[in-house]
C-alpha cells in the first residue's frame, strides 16, 4: 500500500476530515487531525446537515457508521408559511422515505464520527499558520503550539482554509448572497408562538426577498438562517456590527416589518447572531502540478459553494469516500498518482454541485420566490 509507513495529517476536524480519517484508519494508516477548536465539546454553529443517500450516506456505510447516524439523526419534514405566519404546506416524513436524509446535528456528528476513531487522532487547540518542507516531509505550524511533521497533508480546514494557497491560487468570490443566523435556546419558553409554527418540522417562509429557515430541533435549540441579496453598499464589508445583537435584531425587525408577529418574536428571543457572506471557489481551472510533497483539498476547502442546494457537507463526504479508496485499495504506484485522480473525479462532480446551488440561489434571490418549488 502507498501510505504504509507514511504519516496523513488532516487539518479539520469537521466531519468531512474526521470521516476521511476514519477511512484511512479502517484501513491501518497512521492519521492525525488537528483542530483548531478548544475540545470536542466546542459549539459549532450552524444548521442541521442531511446526508443523501447517493452521497454523504455512501461514505459513512463505508466507514461502518450509517447505523449510528440513523440513530442519532431525526427525520424532518417540512412545513410553508407565509410572512402572515399561514401554513400553504405541509410535508412529513413516512415510513418509506425516513432514512433518506434525516436531520443530525453538527456537534451530534462530531461526536458520532470522534467516538469512531482511536483515542489520540484528533488533537484539538491546534489553529493552523502555515506549512513547511524539511528534509523530504511537511512541517506544520500551529498558533502557540509545537509544531507537527507528515508526509502527506489534507486540508479539511473549510472555506477559508489556509492549506488552500499550497494547492490553487484559485481566488474565492462572493456570490451576492447573505445569512444571519442565529440561535434560541429553549425556544418553547422564549418564543412560543414561533416555535409552534414550525410543528416539529422545518419552516420555511419567504417574502419580497427575505427567506428564513428555521429548525426547531438542533441540539437543544432553535436555529434559523435569514438570507437577502447583499445590499450594495456592503460591498466592502457588512454593514452590521455583529457584536451588537440589538443592533441585528433592530436590522431584522425593519426588514420584516410587513410580517407576522411571531417572527419577531424569534428575533427578539435571539441573544446572537452571526453573518456569512456567501461564497464560491471556482473549479474553472486545474490545481498547481508542482507540489513539492503530497498535499490536496478536500471538503469546503476544495469546493465552497453557496448552502442552497444541500450539497456541502454530501460532496465533502464523496470526496473523503473517493480519496481514501484511491490512497488505500486504488492501483495507483505513488501517493501523487492517487491525489491526482481523485481531483479530476472530484472536480467532475464537485462542479455539478456548485451548478444546483448557484442555480438555487439566484431563484431564491428573486423577489417572487415561494418555496413551494423545492417540496414534494
Amino acid at each position: 500500500m502507498i501510505l504504509n509507513h507514511k504519516r496523513v495529517a488532516i487539518i479539520g476536524a469537521g466531519p468531512v476530515g474526521l470521516t476521511l480519517a476514519r477511512l484511512l484508519q479502517q484501513e491501518g494508516i497512521h492519521v492525525t487531525v488537528y483542530e483548531r477548536d478548544q475540545n470536542a465539546q466546542a459549539r459549532i454553529w450552524g444548521g442541521t446537515l442531511d446526508l443523501h443517500k447517493e452521497s454523504g450516506q455512501v461514505a459513512l456505510k463505508k466507514a461502518g457508521l450509517l447505523a449510528n447516524y440513523f440513530a442519532r439523526a431525526k427525520p424532518m419534514g417540512r412545513t410553508v408559511a407565509d410572512q402572515h405566519g399561514t401554513v400553504l404546506l405541509t410535508n412529513r416524513p413516512t415510513l418509506e422515505n425516513q432514512y433518506d436524509n434525516p436531520e443530525i446535528s453538527r456537534n451530534d456528528l462530531r461526536t458520532l464520527l470522534v467516538d469512531s476513531l482511536a483515542s489520540d487522532t484528533v488533537v484539538w487547540d491546534r489553529k493552523l499558520t502555515g506549512l513547511d518542507q524539511q528534509s523530504g516531509l511537511w512541517r506544520l505550524h500551529f498558533d502557540g503550539k509545537p509544531d507537527a511533521t507528515a508526509d502527506v497533508v489534507i486540508g479539511a480546514n473549510g472555506g477559508m482554509s489556509k492549506v488552500r494557497s499550497y494547492v490553487t491560487d484559485t481566488p474565492v468570490e462572493d456570490t451576492g448572497t447573505f445569512i444571519i443566523q442565529g440561535e434560541v435556546r429553549q425556544p418553547e419558553l422564549k418564543c412560543p408562538a414561533f416555535y409552534h409554527l414550525c410543528q416539529d418540522t422545518i419552516l420555511m417562509s419567504s417574502y419580497n426577498g427575505n427567506l428564513l429557515v428555521a429548525n426547531p430541533n438542533n441540539h437543544g435549540a432553535l436555529a434559523y438562517g435569514v438570507t437577502f441579496r447583499r445590499p450594495d453598499e456592503w460591498a466592502d464589508g457588512p454593514g452590521l456590527d455583529f457584536q451588537n445583537p440589538e443592533r441585528i435584531r433592530l436590522f431584522l425587525s425593519e426588514r420584516f416589518v410587513d410580517w407576522d408577529e411571531r417572527y419577531h418574536q424569534l428575533f427578539d428571543a435571539t441573544s446572537g447572531f452571526i453573518g456569512l457572506p456567501t461564497r464560491k471557489l471556482p473549479l474553472n481551472k486545474p490545481w498547481k502540478a508542482d507540489r513539492p510533497l503530497p498535499i490536496t483539498l478536500i471538503g469546503d476547502a476544495a469546493h465552497l459553494m453557496p448552502p442552497f442546494a444541500g450539497q456541502g457537507v454530501n460532496t465533502g463526504l464523496m470526496d473523503a469516500f473517493v480519496l481514501a479508496g484511491n490512497l488505500t485499495v486504488g492501483n495507483y504506484e505513488t501517493i501523487e498518482a492517487a491525489i491526482q485522480a481523485y481531483e479530476q473525479t472530484m472536480f467532475s462532480y464537485a462542479r455539478e454541485a456548485q451548478r444546483a446551488s448557484s442555480d438555487n440561489e439566484l431563484a431564491m434571490r428573486h423577489p417572487d420566490f415561494t418555496f413551494q418549488r423545492f417540496i414534494h
